[in-house]
């Protein structure tokens, strides 16, 4: 999964505001701990940061797993609708069974769509942490705060900006999009700390060698930034895939082991969680088989993915994992003692109304139908009847040209033709 990264915080018309509210919240937990415990690890802020996001997400996630539940309960009735309908395409047919299917819905009291709409909210709010974790100090102003006497320095130096292009260069950090040839100084300290946060351990040592005069200034800040911004041994903005290769150029065993174990970890994580949850249907049908084919594809997707994305973005795929891994546990023992029989008996009454509504309409449609059957009618009618008048006067006019000669519609005619003549002249 490739990305971009532009300056200091994301600039998207769409995502850039969701990213900005999270990277706000997520930096409101991570001052909240450093006061009050003394903490500035970035890791523990974002495992903190996921657990109140699932926190949040958890009456969504009760919502979709009483939709399961429901749904399997229900799967039965729908399968008879479809066998009743199975080879007639025809439109009566194909509205009849779409209304028995919705007074199935009805009567269980859920949608169609019930089961989107979490992953329709998830999915927005995954892209912007994914923009949030990649460049932390756009958003966690304490983590930022770390570089500021560093990029001073820098920044003060002869030909700096030419000298972090080639650490640029040198550190391959083609995720991260930098001009230094730009005059805005505002600008060239934001590149800086971007290019400064995605170092290697080895970058930071290659950093001391371009600029000599800062080694006291870079050391102090590595060692600040090692506390905030690693997990364990490990680097929460750089990728797995990076630390694996650097760990087998350093000869660390244990930096490449715990580089593979986050991704393995993330799917193990997600498997688990997948198989707690309550499935849609008994298996047979064709949604059902997709349904499993994807619970299969998607931690497997995760687990390729996960190489590739900063490691913090897998932490929070494993501390969501396991939070709603322990949501799920409660949910189940929830809806195992739910009677569905007495939801399903308070839903008709619901599903009564929805359906007598949607009665009331057809009938107003038909009766529209109806009235302007009439109107066409009628006015069918008053054609034909123009038609007969039209016809009425065409024979009374010919009857009036040939009215015998000496009779009072023949002296008429004269009169008439006398009085047109005077007018034309």
């Amino acid at each position: 999964m490739a990305a971009t990264l532009f300056l200091t915080a994301y600039k998207g018309a769409f995502l850039g505001p969701i990213a900005k509210f999270l990277g706000w919240l997520m930096n409101g937990i991570y001052v909240g701990m450093n006061q009050a415990f003394g903490i500035k690890s970035v890791a523990v802020a974002i495992i903190l940061f996921t657990i109140i996001i699932y926190m949040a997400f958890f009456p969504l996630t009760w919502r979709q797993q009483k939709f399961s539940m429901l749904s399997q309960k229900m799967q039965p009735e729908l399968q008879a609708i479809q066998k009743k309908y199975s080879g007639k395409k025809d439109q009566q047919s194909m509205m009849a069974m779409n209304e028995e299917t919705q007074k199935v819905y009805d009567k269980y009291g859920i949608s169609p769509s019930g089961s989107c709409i979490q992953l329709l909210i998830q999915m927005p709010i995954f892209f912007a942490l994914y923009r949030v974790f990649y460049n932390v100090p756009a958003y966690l102003g304490g983590v930022k705060a770390i570089f500021t006497n560093l990029v001073d320095g820098i920044v003060s130096t002869d030909g700096f900006a030419k000298t972090m292009q080639s650490v640029y260069e040198a550190a391959k950090l083609s995720s991260v999009q930098v001009d230094f040839t730009v005059s805005d100084t505002s600008a060239l300290k934001n590149y800086t700390i971007d290019v400064l946060y995605k170092l290697s351990d080895s970058g930071w040592k290659g950093l001391s060698d371009s600029f000599p005069n800062l080694t006291d200034s870079i050391t102090t800040t590595y060692n600040n930034l090692k506390a905030v911004n690693y997990f364990g041994i490990l680097n929460i903005s750089d990728t797995p895939w990076n630390i694996i290769k650097a760990g087998f150029t350093a000869g660390s065993a244990a930096l490449v082991i715990c580089a593979i174990l986050v991704p393995v970890i993330s799917y193990v994580t997600q498997v688990l969680n997948i198989r707690l949850m309550p499935t849609a249907s008994n298996g047979q049908d064709q949604m059902a088989r997709q349904m499993k084919t994807m619970n299969m594809m998607m931690p497997l997707m995760s687990l390729i993915i996960a190489f590739t994305v900063p490691v913090g973005l897998s932490l929070y795929w494993i501390a969501g994992s396991v939070t709603r891994t322990v949501q799920q546990i409660f949910l189940n023992r929830h809806f195992a003692k739910m009677d569905l029989d007495a939801i399903v008996e308070k839903n008709k009454e619901k599903a009564e109304e929805k359906a007598a509504k949607r009665g009331i309409k057809r009938e107003q449609m038909l009766a529209a139908s109806q009235i302007s059957t009439r109107q066409v009618t009628t006015m069918a009618d008053k054609a034909n009847i123009s038609a007969e008048a039209q016809a009425e006067y065409e024979a009374r006019e010919e009857a009036r040209k040939n009215a015998p000669e000496g009779s009072l519609t023949a002296k008429a005619n004269m009169v008439a033709e006398f009085n047109n003549g005077n007018t034309k002249k």
